[in-house]
């Protein structure tokens, strides 16, 4: 096989991956309700942050926060998915495994929102003031 073919079968399959990727990102939005209020949030926040002028230091700690639950949403959806699956009828070890991954995804949202109170609680009393 030829260098320039090695190269573009690997780039074939880094633009199957982004799309891959793209396409998951698609389906938790068409198929998760709480996906979609993560979003709206999301949208509030950064026109929250823009309006008040949060710092750059503040405008990573809202996006790592944002993604994290964006994330954390995406891996619940997956595991879900995979449970529903492998066993679709009632299981213990299941409905365990599932309920572990809502806790992750409610521990990252109270996170973000520590995160939010922290950044925007500050930056609305100076606007205020």
């Amino acid at each position: 096989m030829e260098a320039s073919e090695i190269k573009k079968n690997g780039n074939h399959r880094l633009s199957g991956s982004f799309r891959n990727a793209f396409s998951g990102i698609a389906t938790l939005l068409k198929l998760e309700r709480n996906a979609r209020i993560h979003l709206v949030i999301l949208v509030l926040v950064i026109a929250a942050g823009v309006l008040l002028k949060i710092s750059p230091a503040h405008w990573i700690a809202v996006s790592l926060a944002a993604g994290f639950v964006i994330a954390a949403e995406a891996f619940n959806t997956s595991i879900e998915a995979l449970c529903d699956a492998v066993k679709p009828e009632f299981d213990p070890g299941i409905r365990k495994a599932k309920d572990l991954a809502a806790a992750g995804v409610l521990i990252s949202a109270i996170a973000s929102v520590v995160t939010g109170l922290i950044v925007f609680v500050p930056a609305l009393i100076r606007i205020l003031s």
